[in-house]
């Protein structure tokens, strides 16, 4: 671990949302999450959980709308505070991976901190609706922190049939391999890594 702790701060203000998110890579797992989307609530804290993460996050938004600014704009502010909480990528295992099961469901997670966005996603929730959550946002929120946090983001459904089942075992596996690729290497004294020695 680190002696200095990794940290990202981003306040994020736009006519549609408004959003305070702190985030600690070397922390705990300790989440203290509070979105104006109930099912959000509930998968940010499974990522910082399960990525041993500190998570501090507060949200306001256009939910009378609907939902879909509030979770995008939470992935942009992720990904922001996480390039802001790596500084250049140097020294990081860079690559994680991770598959977790939740009852009947199986879902895959592999990244790359690459500082080249794309995003691959390969689930297929059966329900539009979790509750009042539309599923569909999931991709949105993906998309959003892969661009702003600079990963390369495939997410792959093995199996699944209850689709809240699904989108809890992504973002448990979200957290297992970003907290893998994020981990010091020490190796790497520090530089990226990468054959050109630069991201």
């Amino acid at each position: 671990m680190t002696t200095t702790p990794r940290r990202g701060e981003i306040h994020r203000r736009t006519k549609e949302t408004d959003i305070n998110l702190s985030l600690t890579l070397d922390g705990r797992g300790n989440a203290s999450i509070k979105t104006g989307v109930g099912f959000m609530d509930h998968m940010m804290t499974l990522l910082a959980v399960h990525g041993f993460f500190d998570l501090t996050l507060t949200a306001a938004g256009d939910t009378e709308v609907d939902d879909h600014h509030t979770v995008e704009d939470l992935g942009i502010a992720l990904g922001q505070a996480l390039k802001q909480a790596l500084a250049g990528l140097g020294g990081i295992t860079r690559y994680g991976a991770a598959a977790v099961p939740m009852d009947e469901a199986l879902v895959r997670v592999t990244l790359d901190c690459s500082n080249r966005p794309f995003l691959y996603y390969g689930l297929t929730p059966p329900d539009q609706k979790v509750g009042d959550f539309d599923t569909a946002l999931a991709k949105e929120f993906l998309r959003a922190f892969s661009l702003h946090g600079g990963l390369t983001l495939h997410v792959e459904m093995a199996h699944g049939d209850n689709s809240h089942h699904i989108l809890e075992a992504m973002f448990k596996a979200l957290g297992r391999a970003l907290a893998q690729a994020v981990s010091p290497d020490p190796r790497l004294s520090g530089a990226p890594l990468s054959s050109k020695g630069a991201l």
